[in-house]
Protein backbone atom coordinates (compact mmCIF):
# COMPACT_ATOMS: atom_id res chain seq x y z
CA UNK A 1 0.00 0.00 0.00
CA UNK A 2 1.05 3.64 -0.28
CA UNK A 3 3.19 4.96 2.60
CA UNK A 4 1.48 6.90 5.39
CA UNK A 5 3.36 9.79 7.02
CA UNK A 6 4.07 9.07 10.68
CA UNK A 7 4.46 12.66 11.88
CA UNK A 8 1.74 14.82 10.30
CA UNK A 9 1.97 18.61 10.56
CA UNK A 10 -1.39 20.11 11.48
CA UNK A 11 -0.95 23.19 9.34
CA UNK A 12 0.26 21.42 6.22
CA UNK A 13 -2.42 22.05 3.60
CA UNK A 14 -1.88 18.53 2.21
CA UNK A 15 -3.25 17.05 5.43
CA UNK A 16 -6.61 18.80 5.23
CA UNK A 17 -7.84 15.70 3.40
CA UNK A 18 -7.88 12.36 5.18
CA UNK A 19 -8.99 9.21 3.39
CA UNK A 20 -9.97 5.77 4.63
CA UNK A 21 -10.40 3.18 1.85
CA UNK A 22 -12.35 0.21 3.17
CA UNK A 23 -13.27 -3.22 1.88
CA UNK A 24 -16.58 -4.45 3.26
CA UNK A 25 -17.52 -8.15 3.67
CA UNK A 26 -14.02 -9.28 4.72
CA UNK A 27 -14.42 -12.94 5.67
CA UNK A 28 -17.32 -13.61 3.31
CA UNK A 29 -15.27 -15.95 1.10
CA UNK A 30 -11.67 -16.75 0.15
CA UNK A 31 -12.10 -14.65 -3.02
CA UNK A 32 -12.91 -11.60 -0.89
CA UNK A 33 -10.08 -12.24 1.56
CA UNK A 34 -7.51 -12.64 -1.20
CA UNK A 35 -8.68 -9.39 -2.79
CA UNK A 36 -8.33 -7.55 0.52
CA UNK A 37 -4.77 -8.77 0.88
CA UNK A 38 -3.90 -7.82 -2.70
CA UNK A 39 -5.62 -4.45 -2.39
CA UNK A 40 -3.65 -3.64 0.73
CA UNK A 41 -0.25 -4.99 -0.32
CA UNK A 42 -0.33 -3.71 -3.89
CA UNK A 43 -2.82 -0.86 -3.81
CA UNK A 44 -4.51 1.82 -1.76
CA UNK A 45 -6.74 -0.26 0.52
CA UNK A 46 -6.22 0.75 4.16
CA UNK A 47 -9.09 -0.88 6.02
CA UNK A 48 -11.46 -3.87 6.02
CA UNK A 49 -14.72 -4.67 7.81
CA UNK A 50 -14.88 -8.24 9.10
CA UNK A 51 -17.93 -10.54 9.09
CA UNK A 52 -17.19 -12.63 12.18
CA UNK A 53 -19.73 -15.41 11.47
CA UNK A 54 -19.03 -15.75 7.75
CA UNK A 55 -17.46 -18.92 6.28
CA UNK A 56 -14.15 -17.26 5.48
CA UNK A 57 -13.65 -15.49 8.81
CA UNK A 58 -10.77 -17.65 10.07
CA UNK A 59 -8.88 -17.16 6.80
CA UNK A 60 -9.54 -13.41 6.93
CA UNK A 61 -8.20 -13.15 10.48
CA UNK A 62 -5.06 -15.09 9.55
CA UNK A 63 -4.44 -12.75 6.61
CA UNK A 64 -5.07 -9.67 8.75
CA UNK A 65 -2.48 -10.83 11.26
CA UNK A 66 0.06 -10.97 8.43
CA UNK A 67 -0.86 -7.39 7.50
CA UNK A 68 -0.27 -5.29 10.62
CA UNK A 69 -0.90 -2.02 8.76
CA UNK A 70 -4.36 -3.15 7.62
CA UNK A 71 -6.96 -1.65 9.96
CA UNK A 72 -9.80 -4.08 10.67
CA UNK A 73 -13.23 -3.33 12.05
CA UNK A 74 -16.42 -5.26 12.72
CA UNK A 75 -19.01 -5.56 9.94
CA UNK A 76 -22.10 -6.43 11.99
CA UNK A 77 -24.40 -8.74 10.02
CA UNK A 78 -28.03 -8.60 11.15
CA UNK A 79 -29.76 -9.23 7.83
CA UNK A 80 -29.07 -11.45 4.80
CA UNK A 81 -26.28 -13.49 6.32
CA UNK A 82 -25.05 -15.92 8.95
CA UNK A 83 -25.59 -15.08 12.64
CA UNK A 84 -23.10 -15.83 15.37
CA UNK A 85 -25.78 -17.36 17.62
CA UNK A 86 -27.77 -20.51 16.81
CA UNK A 87 -31.29 -20.26 15.40
CA UNK A 88 -32.71 -21.39 18.76
CA UNK A 89 -31.49 -18.12 20.26
CA UNK A 90 -32.85 -16.02 17.38
CA UNK A 91 -36.18 -17.55 16.38
CA UNK A 92 -37.72 -14.24 15.29
CA UNK A 93 -34.70 -12.96 13.38
CA UNK A 94 -33.83 -16.02 11.34
CA UNK A 95 -35.37 -18.34 8.76
CA UNK A 96 -35.62 -22.14 9.12
CA UNK A 97 -32.21 -22.55 7.46
CA UNK A 98 -30.62 -20.58 10.30
CA UNK A 99 -29.81 -17.47 8.26
CA UNK A 100 -31.02 -13.95 8.98
CA UNK A 101 -34.26 -12.83 7.39
CA UNK A 102 -34.11 -10.61 4.32
CA UNK A 103 -37.28 -8.55 4.87
CA UNK A 104 -35.54 -5.55 6.41
CA UNK A 105 -38.61 -3.32 6.77
CA UNK A 106 -40.79 -5.91 8.51
CA UNK A 107 -37.95 -7.07 10.72
CA UNK A 108 -37.13 -3.45 11.57
CA UNK A 109 -40.69 -2.92 12.80
CA UNK A 110 -40.51 -6.04 14.98
CA UNK A 111 -37.16 -4.95 16.41
CA UNK A 112 -38.76 -1.65 17.44
CA UNK A 113 -42.14 -2.86 18.72
CA UNK A 114 -41.52 -6.37 20.13
CA UNK A 115 -39.37 -6.57 23.28
CA UNK A 116 -38.43 -10.22 22.77
CA UNK A 117 -37.14 -9.48 19.27
CA UNK A 118 -35.23 -6.51 20.65
CA UNK A 119 -33.65 -8.83 23.23
CA UNK A 120 -32.64 -11.33 20.54
CA UNK A 121 -31.03 -8.56 18.53
CA UNK A 122 -29.08 -7.33 21.55
CA UNK A 123 -27.80 -10.84 22.23
CA UNK A 124 -26.62 -11.25 18.64
CA UNK A 125 -24.86 -7.89 18.58
CA UNK A 126 -23.12 -8.80 21.84
CA UNK A 127 -22.08 -12.17 20.38
CA UNK A 128 -20.57 -10.58 17.27
CA UNK A 129 -18.60 -8.06 19.32
CA UNK A 130 -17.32 -10.90 21.50
CA UNK A 131 -16.36 -12.91 18.42
CA UNK A 132 -14.35 -9.97 17.11
CA UNK A 133 -12.60 -9.55 20.46
CA UNK A 134 -11.69 -13.25 20.35
CA UNK A 135 -9.77 -12.72 17.09
CA UNK A 136 -7.20 -10.64 18.95
CA UNK A 137 -7.33 -7.92 16.28
CA UNK A 138 -7.52 -4.27 17.36
CA UNK A 139 -10.99 -2.86 16.66
CA UNK A 140 -10.66 0.05 14.23
CA UNK A 141 -14.35 0.69 13.54
CA UNK A 142 -17.83 -0.83 13.47
CA UNK A 143 -20.46 -0.68 10.73
CA UNK A 144 -23.26 -2.95 9.50
CA UNK A 145 -24.17 -5.00 6.48
CA UNK A 146 -26.69 -3.11 4.32
CA UNK A 147 -26.21 -0.09 6.65
CA UNK A 148 -28.85 -1.55 8.93
CA UNK A 149 -27.54 0.56 11.81
CA UNK A 150 -29.47 3.50 10.34
CA UNK A 151 -32.41 1.90 12.15
CA UNK A 152 -32.41 3.91 15.42
CA UNK A 153 -32.91 0.84 17.62
CA UNK A 154 -29.97 -0.94 16.03
CA UNK A 155 -27.89 2.25 16.25
CA UNK A 156 -28.66 2.50 19.96
CA UNK A 157 -27.77 -1.10 20.71
CA UNK A 158 -24.63 -0.95 18.60
CA UNK A 159 -23.53 2.14 20.50
CA UNK A 160 -24.30 0.93 24.02
CA UNK A 161 -22.91 -2.58 23.50
CA UNK A 162 -20.04 -1.39 21.34
CA UNK A 163 -18.78 1.09 23.92
CA UNK A 164 -18.10 -1.85 26.24
CA UNK A 165 -16.02 -3.47 23.51
CA UNK A 166 -13.96 -0.49 22.40
CA UNK A 167 -16.16 1.07 19.72
CA UNK A 168 -14.50 4.34 18.74
CA UNK A 169 -15.46 4.87 15.07
CA UNK A 170 -18.36 4.06 12.76
CA UNK A 171 -19.90 4.95 9.39
CA UNK A 172 -22.80 7.23 8.49
CA UNK A 173 -23.44 6.89 4.72
CA UNK A 174 -23.69 10.57 3.77
CA UNK A 175 -22.53 10.84 0.17
CA UNK A 176 -22.15 14.28 -1.46
CA UNK A 177 -24.05 14.08 -4.75
CA UNK A 178 -22.14 17.10 -6.07
CA UNK A 179 -18.96 15.03 -6.09
CA UNK A 180 -20.65 12.18 -7.95
CA UNK A 181 -22.04 14.63 -10.49
CA UNK A 182 -18.58 16.09 -11.03
CA UNK A 183 -17.14 12.61 -11.57
CA UNK A 184 -19.80 11.29 -13.92
CA UNK A 185 -22.57 13.77 -14.77
CA UNK A 186 -24.60 11.32 -16.85
CA UNK A 187 -24.72 8.72 -14.06
CA UNK A 188 -25.16 11.04 -11.07
CA UNK A 189 -27.87 9.55 -8.83
CA UNK A 190 -30.64 11.61 -7.24
CA UNK A 191 -30.32 12.72 -3.61
CA UNK A 192 -30.73 9.99 -0.99
CA UNK A 193 -33.96 11.42 0.43
CA UNK A 194 -34.78 8.27 2.44
CA UNK A 195 -31.44 7.30 3.97
CA UNK A 196 -29.58 10.57 4.40
CA UNK A 197 -31.77 12.13 7.12
CA UNK A 198 -31.37 8.97 9.23
CA UNK A 199 -27.63 8.94 8.52
CA UNK A 200 -27.26 12.55 9.66
CA UNK A 201 -29.18 11.86 12.87
CA UNK A 202 -27.10 8.78 13.52
CA UNK A 203 -23.84 10.65 12.89
CA UNK A 204 -24.81 13.44 15.28
CA UNK A 205 -25.82 10.92 17.93
CA UNK A 206 -22.55 8.98 17.67
CA UNK A 207 -20.38 12.07 17.60
CA UNK A 208 -22.04 13.29 20.80
CA UNK A 209 -21.01 9.95 22.31
CA UNK A 210 -17.39 10.49 21.23
CA UNK A 211 -17.44 8.12 18.26
CA UNK A 212 -15.43 9.24 15.23
CA UNK A 213 -17.37 9.56 11.96
CA UNK A 214 -16.18 10.54 8.50
CA UNK A 215 -17.44 13.84 7.13
CA UNK A 216 -18.49 12.12 3.91
CA UNK A 217 -18.70 8.54 2.65
CA UNK A 218 -18.42 7.28 -0.93
CA UNK A 219 -19.54 3.93 -2.31
CA UNK A 220 -23.27 4.01 -1.61
CA UNK A 221 -24.85 5.09 -4.90
CA UNK A 222 -22.42 3.11 -7.06
CA UNK A 223 -22.21 0.09 -4.73
CA UNK A 224 -20.76 -2.86 -6.60
CA UNK A 225 -19.78 -0.63 -9.51
CA UNK A 226 -16.89 1.40 -8.15
CA UNK A 227 -14.86 1.30 -11.34
CA UNK A 228 -11.34 2.60 -11.71
CA UNK A 229 -12.63 5.77 -13.36
CA UNK A 230 -15.14 6.39 -10.58
CA UNK A 231 -12.69 5.77 -7.75
CA UNK A 232 -10.11 7.96 -9.46
CA UNK A 233 -12.72 10.67 -9.99
CA UNK A 234 -13.92 10.64 -6.39
CA UNK A 235 -10.34 11.00 -5.15
CA UNK A 236 -9.67 13.83 -7.60
CA UNK A 237 -12.76 15.67 -6.25
CA UNK A 238 -12.24 14.70 -2.62
CA UNK A 239 -13.64 17.34 -0.24
CA UNK A 240 -11.66 18.60 2.76
CA UNK A 241 -12.07 16.72 6.01
CA UNK A 242 -12.17 12.98 6.65
CA UNK A 243 -13.66 10.81 3.91
CA UNK A 244 -14.32 7.08 3.73
CA UNK A 245 -14.52 5.30 0.39
CA UNK A 246 -15.78 1.73 0.61
CA UNK A 247 -15.79 -1.04 -1.97
CA UNK A 248 -16.57 -4.75 -2.30
CA UNK A 249 -13.49 -6.28 -3.92
CA UNK A 250 -13.04 -9.97 -4.71
CA UNK A 251 -10.84 -11.90 -7.09
CA UNK A 252 -14.02 -13.29 -8.64
CA UNK A 253 -17.75 -13.50 -7.97
CA UNK A 254 -19.86 -16.61 -7.65
CA UNK A 255 -19.23 -17.26 -3.97
CA UNK A 256 -22.07 -17.94 -1.54
CA UNK A 257 -23.76 -14.67 -0.65
CA UNK A 258 -22.32 -12.77 -3.62
CA UNK A 259 -24.56 -9.94 -4.78
CA UNK A 260 -25.99 -10.23 -8.26
CA UNK A 261 -24.50 -7.77 -10.72
CA UNK A 262 -21.58 -6.65 -8.52
CA UNK A 263 -18.31 -6.15 -10.38
CA UNK A 264 -16.13 -7.61 -7.66
CA UNK A 265 -13.03 -8.05 -9.81
CA UNK A 266 -13.47 -4.55 -11.25
CA UNK A 267 -13.46 -3.05 -7.77
CA UNK A 268 -10.26 -4.93 -6.93
CA UNK A 269 -8.75 -3.62 -10.17
CA UNK A 270 -9.62 -0.08 -9.08
CA UNK A 271 -7.77 -0.51 -5.78
CA UNK A 272 -4.51 -1.48 -7.45
CA UNK A 273 -4.71 0.63 -10.61
CA UNK A 274 -1.86 3.06 -11.34
CA UNK A 275 -4.41 5.82 -12.07
CA UNK A 276 -5.95 5.52 -8.60
CA UNK A 277 -2.55 5.39 -6.91
CA UNK A 278 -1.52 8.51 -8.78
CA UNK A 279 -4.78 10.26 -7.86
CA UNK A 280 -4.16 9.57 -4.16
CA UNK A 281 -0.67 11.02 -4.34
CA UNK A 282 -1.87 14.06 -6.28
CA UNK A 283 -4.72 14.69 -3.82
CA UNK A 284 -2.29 14.97 -0.91
CA UNK A 285 -4.75 12.97 1.19
CA UNK A 286 -3.40 11.22 4.26
CA UNK A 287 -4.35 7.52 4.11
CA UNK A 288 -5.07 5.21 7.02
CA UNK A 289 -7.76 3.73 9.20
CA UNK A 290 -9.96 5.51 11.72
CA UNK A 291 -7.41 4.85 14.44
CA UNK A 292 -4.77 6.69 12.37
CA UNK A 293 -6.81 9.64 11.17
CA UNK A 294 -9.65 10.46 13.54
CA UNK A 295 -7.44 12.11 16.15
CA UNK A 296 -5.83 14.63 13.83
CA UNK A 297 -8.71 17.09 13.99
CA UNK A 298 -11.81 17.58 16.17
CA UNK A 299 -14.61 15.10 15.52
CA UNK A 300 -16.96 17.93 14.58
CA UNK A 301 -15.99 20.91 12.48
Amino acid sequence: MLPVPTHPRRHDRLLTRRLIITADDFGAAPQVNEAVEIGHREGVLTSASLMVAAPGCADAVARAKRLPSLRVGLHLVLVEGQPALPRSALPDLTTPDGLFRTDMAAMGAEIFFRPKVHAQLAAEIEAQFEAFTATGLPLDHVNTHKHYHLHPTIAGLMLSIGKRHGLSASRAPIEPRAVLAAVEPAAAPPPAWVTEPWARMMRARYRRAGVAMADQVFGLAWSGAMTTDRVQGVIQHLPPGMSELYLHPATSGGFEGAASGYDYAGELAALISPQVKAAVVESGARLGGFCDLSGLYPLDR
